[in-house]
């Protein structure tokens, strides 16, 4: 075999070991217990997210009818989780790189919501109960 063709298959092989790589990182879920969350003097139940390779904590649980405020602190480049979506709430927001972003929400009713970025790999939920 000559040097190319020793050269194209190296250079394959490690597309391959890099794309593996990038996916199977973006596929890590951070374990955390369910986060729950106590309301301040406001009344505002707040709570921080960790985003970096997914949400930690993932599970969120608030009491409903009153507000929230979710703080994400997004800790990566990656642009898969430049967007968060809350569906059921209509909330679509750009979180910028190694920056804390603030969603308010006005007091959820009962119900679970899912959080996702803006490519729906990575996931969270939002419980009021």
């Amino acid at each position: 075999m000559s040097i190319d063709k020793w050269a194209v298959l190296s250079a394959g092989v490690a597309a391959i070991v890099a794309l593996n790589w990038h996916f199977l990182r973006m596929m890590r879920r951070p374990v955390a217990a369910p986060a729950v969350v106590p309301a301040g003097l406001d009344g505002v139940q707040q709570v921080a997210i960790v985003v970096d390779g997914g949400y930690a904590p993932d599970t969120i649980r608030v009491r409903a009818g009153a507000p929230v405020r979710l703080v994400f602190d997004r800790r990566e480049t990656n642009s898969c989780s430049e967007e968060l979506v809350i569906a059921a709430l209509g909330v679509r927001r750009y979180l910028a790189a190694h920056e804390q972003t603030t969603i308010d929400l006005a007091a959820p009713a009962a119900g679970e919501y899912a959080f996702t970025c803006g490519m729906g790999m990575l996931h969270g939920r939002l419980i009021a109960e």
